[in-house]
């Protein structure tokens, strides 16, 4: 694959979340400015969005922005990623008890990434997006869902990641096999400072899978608030996941 193809996808998809954070029309040259594109680059990728279909333009404004056959090619895969919902559901009943930033993550290869995010109202907070990606090892959502698989199982994983990823990413197995037995003893993993000096998190894996897939539920903040609330947050927790997703 050559650069100037992968150069060409990632504009097409940072122009689509370009629309997502901002959530307004917006102008050719704001989206020349923020990405730093060339003008015939930027013209010719946004015209062709349009000519296929995915933008329309305001000729009026000119100003641009996304059609419903962005929202229908997605839509699917709420239902489908979430069970009808009922994961979404378990994200907002702990919202609305614990008011810290509530998370969804999955495995994608050699990393947890996180799928799904609702961010506190409260000022101090740590910045998490959906798409975020996190060390498997290094990370405590990484760990719960190491947390998932078999011994031989993580015994591979590891092996490839000590292959592939930098060595910030890797960890001993036998340390990482302490972790991991602790998660399965306890149900869920309280980690403090692992990615974010003063962040954590409290992550437990849920029963439901999509397409072979395991997700963890995670409640992250400041590792002090966490601190002062780790019962009430995973009574909230264990609560939501017994009422949407029951075994």
């Amino acid at each position: 694959m050559t650069d100037s193809t992968i150069k060409t996808a990632r504009r097409i998809f940072e122009v689509l979340e370009h629309f997502e954070a901002v959530r307004r029309p917006v102008s050719l040259k704001e989206i020349q400015k923020t990405y730093g594109y060339p003008a015939s680059s930027a013209s010719t990728l946004l015209k062709s969005m349009v000519a296929l279909g995915y933008l329309f333009y305001d000729n009026y404004n000119r100003t641009y922005m996304p059609t419903m056959r962005i929202a229908q090619m997605g839509g699917w895969l709420k239902s489908e990623l979430f069970g009808e919902d009922a994961v979404l559901a378990v994200v907002d009943q702990v919202f609305e008890e614990v008011d810290e930033l509530v998370s969804i993550s999955t495995q994608s290869d050699l990393h947890a990434q996180y799928i799904h995010c609702v961010q506190t109202t409260k000022r101090l907070r740590f910045e998490v997006r959906p798409g975020d990606i996190r060390p498997l090892a290094r990370s405590g959502v990484g760990r719960v869902l190491l947390s998932t698989h078999t011994d031989a199982e993580i015994e591979r994983l590891m092996r490839r990641v000590h292959a592939a990823c930098p060595p910030e990413e890797h960890m001993e197995l036998g340390e990482l096999m302490g972790v991991v037995n602790g998660i399965r003893r306890d149900g869920y993993l309280f980690s403090r400072h692992i990615v974010v000096q003063d962040a954590g998190v409290i992550a437990m894996p849920l029963p439901q899978r999509s397409f072979g897939r395991t997700f963890v539920l995670g409640v992250g903040g400041p590792v002090s608030r966490l601190e002062d609330n780790q019962a009430g947050i995973l009574a909230a927790m264990r609560k939501a996941i017994a009422r949407h997703l029951p075994d």
